[in-house]
């Protein structure tokens, strides 16, 4: 089994390059989990307090559950992976079933700031953008996805999304082996990275 993490800032275009990677290798062989399905539950909390949530900091991801899936998956053991909603700010009762695979992708914001994670990634790859193209998918994102106004998101960017990534996501990226600049549009290095990945699953 090979673990990849994939990291990078908001709309900086990991999902892309996820799947992007995930499109040139055999089908079946790769599992995905998402950091943002680890967000704390906060159903104790009112709504109201809820969706003022800093989702950019590290203690907001319950790392210790998502660490402790990724060592079962390693061991050959399924997981029950969490569901979260951005519209309420919690935890869905229901979860997704994650079957061991020859690659394990763990995609997110700040999965290379936490220490006992990145142990457990055998490639960690930072995907960077401009922060004026990142600024622009957060809206077109949020907007549509997440039902925020366009003042809300920019509201939000300002408060948590730019500190958070100056304080935590980008120095994070001094843990990667490879950065991938220009997100999803760069080809060439989304080639490189699959052909890693397939040189690894053949050894």
């Amino acid at each position: 089994m090979l673990v990849v993490g994939i990291a990078g800032g908001t709309g900086s275009g990991k999902t892309t390059v996820v799947k992007k990677v995930v499109e040139q290798l055999p089908k079946n062989t790769v599992a995905i989990l998402s950091q943002d399905s680890y967000y704390r539950d906060n159903s104790h909390l009112p709504l109201e307090e809820r969706l003022e949530m800093n989702f950019d900091h590290p203690h907001s991801v319950e790392f210790e559950l998502l660490v402790a899936h990724l060592k079962d998956l390693r061991k050959g053991k399924s997981i029950e992976e969490p569901i979260y909603s951005y519209l309420t700010c919690t935890r869905e009762k229901k979860t997704i079933l994650v079957k061991p695979k020859e690659v394990i992708i763990v995609e997110g914001i700040l999965i290379l700031t936490h220490p006992e994670l990145r142990e457990l990634l055998d490639i960690k790859v930072f995907v960077f953008a401009d922060p004026d193209d990142r600024l622009i998918r957060v809206i077109q994102r949020d907007i549509v996805e997440r039902g925020r106004s366009v003042d809300k998101v920019l509201d939000r960017y300002h408060k948590s999304v730019k500190p958070m990534h100056l304080q935590f996501i980008e120095p994070s990226q001094r843990y990667a082996d490879l950065i991938v600049p220009q997100g999803g549009h760069n080809i060439v290095a989304i080639d490189v990275l699959t052909s890693i990945i397939e040189k690894n699953l053949k050894k």
